[in-house]
């Protein structure tokens, strides 16, 4: 028999003693690449299956969250692949126009050079030449990932074709009136000197302080509070509400306003809340958004004191000085006017920085472009109300509604140079003209083009469409749009998601750009704390692909991938994770060692063995699993439920029960070789999508396909003689191996319990008669290091677990009263406590006082005590006797 053995391990095909990933992964995928395994085809008559990579900042360099979420997507578009649909997971980078203009500004001071020294064509010229040089290495760390996109479709929001896209819908909301011109309140970044939209501004709560100040004089006095006391020079009224007596004699009076010899008048106005400070307020229209709005109402001048960099410009003493040092000379010379009522230091509230440079934000007063969201808004709400497009996990819906129901519109131009510059141009006697990209834009004298640029995302809203040739109506477009699945984390759902479904709606009549947004979250540290540089816990992903591989990495972040929730990562996860592939590696060694084959049908029914038909059942179920939470996008439970099924049941179970068959040679050994190659075969492409470099090498060994990467995704595995609905099931079987896991868990149990090593053979009698564990005794004998009973043995302890009974002999294995001592002593020690926990329970005046933390502390404590003294009691009686 064991020249059988031998004769499979001399054909087996060989793989190395270690799986090491750095000498398999690169090469990999440049396999994989060159043979196009990941290009998407038009022509094809496969059904399409489109997901777009949410195009990462040119500037960028692969983080964990890009690690995570391309980890998911690569996921799904690999099993669609295998599943037989023209998959396209369309790659691409986004232009990133401030963050780009601010490193490329950063090279040019090294050289002492400012944009404005360069002009603002040549400047430009320098942004495309960094990008080729230096931009986009987050490419080049995707391949490390195993990122399966279609590489010869990427796409550049600054390219050609999708600058024509970008022409397009500008020209025809412009035309259609949902695109206009004015002069409104926006978030101004004194640093970028750009204005940026709402969701580009972070809020935190920083320490400031709080001043009251006296306006006006006596009676004709009235007291208003501001953190910004710098803005008062452009006050240009007070506001009250209409219904609030105390200042009813001052309405349409006028005041004085320190420091400025300006007299402001008094207004009513609903905005104004009563019940808050003194329920008067300072208007500066020019300087926040509620004091334009109360200016509009009242027709109020707007009066602007600070310059793009938060410079006061105001006549008089403080001009010149930055905001923030205008801020303490004016409370200053307002102390010294004996106008200061109260300061409040610290107070802490919260305050708006620019998300790209952490500058704080300064509401300003600005002609911008802007879109009327009204009409899109609704569109896009709709669709998710109607069943057109699904949000997943459905609790997220309430965020989405919450955001584009409230929409205000959207300002889309930005100060820069870096961007796609707004299409318009000014005549010299006041002509408008929007240009569209097969237009002629005009020409002569005095024609000049808008100097500002679009916000990145209004670009990179189009992505869906315009890297498929939209506007024009390309075989790609007609294949592969609307997208299947849009994977993107819940944080960017009002940046991204939303301005993809307005413009999608818009452009495509009504056909939105995906039929479902899957949401996940943000990765975090182990202890759930957010990563970050300054909290010194951001990990470069990159750093754990080389340590551990990138399969290792995958694994991690998929198994923590739970729909819309965030993920904690700790680098102790990872290693477990590596510790599985090497686990896949060495048992798939071991089979191939033992002839595991994938060769010919599989034995009918009653040629397998209890065990063989146990796997191949189990196996079935779990290939109906895995389906089911793909298709729930539950990447958490679908990564767990294979990681316990490959390592737990295949590779602990089923090889080690197998290998007393593989011993007696066979028919039997023949069955089950086969049928551990097919449980392997499916087990790797199952595996595949979520750790696709380890699973290629093992499944092209074990199988001899050209790859795993185009194999056909697992169905139902059938066997001869025992066809059913969903593929092979055998419930006896199941519950028969079930026992037998049962018996030797137990037995390892009292092993353990008594002290003996895992190795140590102690002699023992099974009796197994009467139960359908017979068949089983030598593998159980093998796992268990049990040996044949000897005429002299004497059982000095039984087992009765499962209808059956093990007796062993531990004579001469431990030291039976050394045990019992030391067994007694801690069986005491368990009863003190439960003693101890059972008196504070019984204690009313405890339990009165106690806080509800301490007293289930202690109801732990018994209940340990009490499942200690269980086991303790069961070791003491199972010890032979003197």
């Amino acid at each position: 028999m064991t020249e059988n053995t031998q004769q499979s391990n001399h054909s087996a095909p060989e793989l190395p003693t270690q799986y090491t990933p750095a000498d398999v992964e690169g090469p990999l995928y440049e396999r994989w690449v060159e043979r196009g395994y990941f290009e998407a085809d038009e022509k094809s008559d496969k059904p399409p299956y489109t997901i777009v990579i949410p195009p990462p900042n040119v500037t960028g360099s692969l983080h964990l969250g890009h690690a995570f979420e391309h980890t998911l997507i690569d996921a799904l578009t690999r099993r669609k692949r295998m599943q037989g649909y023209e998959t396209l997971w369309q790659p691409g980078m986004d232009h990133a126009g401030i963050a780009t203009q601010n490193v490329v500004e950063r090279e040019l001071a090294k050289e002492g050079v400012s944009r404005h020294d360069l002009g603002r064509e040549a400047f430009v010229e320098r942004v495309w030449q960094w990008k080729g040089e230096s931009g986009g290495q987050i490419s080049g760390q995707m391949r490390r990932l195993g990122d399966g996109v279609a590489w010869s479709r990427e796409r550049f929001t600054m390219d050609e074709g999708l600058s024509k896209s970008v022409q397009t819908i500008f020209k025809r909301l412009y035309d259609d009136e949902l695109i206009y011109r004015a002069e409104r309140i926006i978030n101004w970044c004194p640093r970028c000197l750009t204005a940026i939209s709402d969701i580009e501004v972070e809020y935190q709560d920083d320490e400031g302080e709080l001043v009251s100040i006296r306006y006006g004089e006596g009676d004709a006095s009235i007291v208003v509070a501001t953190t910004r006391a710098e803005t008062m020079l452009g006050d240009t009224a007070v506001a009250v509400h209409p219904e609030d007596e105390r200042y009813a004699h001052l309405v349409g009076t006028e005041i004085e306003l320190p420091l400025t010899g300006r007299r402001i008048p008094v207004v009513a106005d609903e905005h104004v809340d009563p019940e808050f400070g003194t329920g008067a307020v300072k208007v500066t229209p020019a300087h926040d958004p509620n004091d334009f709005e109360i200016g509009r109402r009242h027709d109020l001048p707007n009066l602007a004191v600070l310059d793009e960099r938060g410079v006061i410009t105001a006549h008089g003493p403080f001009q010149g000085l930055d905001r923030f040092e205008a801020r303490s000379a004016i409370v200053g010379a307002l102390r010294a006017e004996g106008r200061i009522v109260s300061e409040k230091r610290p107070y802490t509230h919260s305050v708006g920085h620019c998300s790209r440079c952490k500058t704080t934000i300064e509401p300003r007063l600005s002609m911008q472009w802007w879109v009327k969201v009204g009409p899109l808004a609704k569109a896009a709400g709709d669709a998710v109300r109607e069943g057109k497009v699904k949000i997943h996990p459905k609790e997220m819906e309430s965020r989405y509604f919450g955001w584009v129901d409230n929409l205000h519109d959207w300002c889309i131009s930005r100060q820069l140079w870096w961007g796609h510059r707004i299409p318009v141009w000014y005549g010299p006697n006041g002509e408008v003209v929007c240009v569209g990209p097969d237009d002629e834009a005009p020409t002569g004298e005095g024609w000049t083009q808008d100097t500002d640029v679009l916000d990145t995302w209004f670009s990179s809203g189009l992505w869906p469409f315009s890297t498929l040739g939209w506007p024009e109506q390309t075989p790609s477009v007609e294949k592969f749009y609307p997208n299947a699945v849009l994977v993107t984390g819940y944080d960017i759902l009002f940046f991204w998601v939303a301005r993809m479904m307005m413009f999608g709606l818009y452009a495509m009549d009504g056909t939105p750009p995906f039929h479902t947004i899957a949401l996940h979250g943000m990765v975090r540290d182990q202890f759930g704390k957010k990563m970050s540089k300054s909290f010194g816990n951001a990990v470069n992903p990159l750093d754990w692909m080389d340590s551990y591989g990138s399969d290792a990495v995958r694994f991690t972040l998929a198994r923590g991938a739970n729909p819309g929730v965030d993920v904690p990562i700790g680098e102790d996860w990872v290693q477990g994770s590596r510790n599985f592939a090497n686990k896949i590696w060495n048992a798939t060694r071991f089979a191939l060692m033992n002839g595991a084959t994938v060769e010919g049908e599989l034995p009918p029914a009653e040629q397998l063995s209890a065990t063989d038909r146990w796997i191949l059942s189990r196996l079935n179920s779990v290939v109906a699993e895995v389906d089911a939470y793909y298709d729930d996008y539950q990447f958490a439970k679908l990564s767990d439920t294979l990681f316990h099924f490959a390592w737990d049941e295949v590779f602990d179970w089923y090889v080690e029960l197998s290998k007393t068959t593989f011993m007696a040679g066979g028919p039997a050994a023949d069955a089950s070789r086969r049928v551990l190659g097919e449980v392997l075969d499916v087990t790797l492409r199952l595996l595949h999508p979520i750790v696709p470099f380890v699973t290629e090498t093992l499944w092209t060994t074990l199988t001899g396909g050209e790859s795993v990467v185009i194999a056909d995704w697992p169905k139902a595995v059938l066997v001869a003689g025992a066809d059913a609905p969903g593929g092979f099931r055998d419930a006896a079987a199941e519950r028969e191996i079930e026992t037998v896991q049962q018996v030797v868990t137990e037995v390892r149990r009292f092993r353990s319990d008594q002290g003996l090593q895992p190795g140590q053979k102690v002699p023992a009698q099974l009796e197994l008669s009467g139960t359908a564990l017979a068949a089983h005794e030598a593998a159980m004998r093998s796992l268990l290091r049990l040996q044949p009973a000897g005429e002299d043995f004497s059982a000095t302890a039984s087992l009765p677990v499962a209808g059956a009974r093990v007796a062993l002999d531990l004579s001469g294995t431990i030291d039976v009263e050394a045990e019992r001592k030391r067994l007694t002593k801690d069986l005491g020690a368990a009863e003190k406590e439960k003693a101890q926990a059972t008196a504070k329970l019984g204690n009313e005046a405890f339990l009165a006082k106690a806080p509800e933390k301490v007293v289930d502390k202690i109801r732990g404590r018994l209940d340990a005590a009490e499942a200690d003294i269980v086991r303790i009691t069961a070791q003491l009686a199972a010890l032979p006797q003197a």
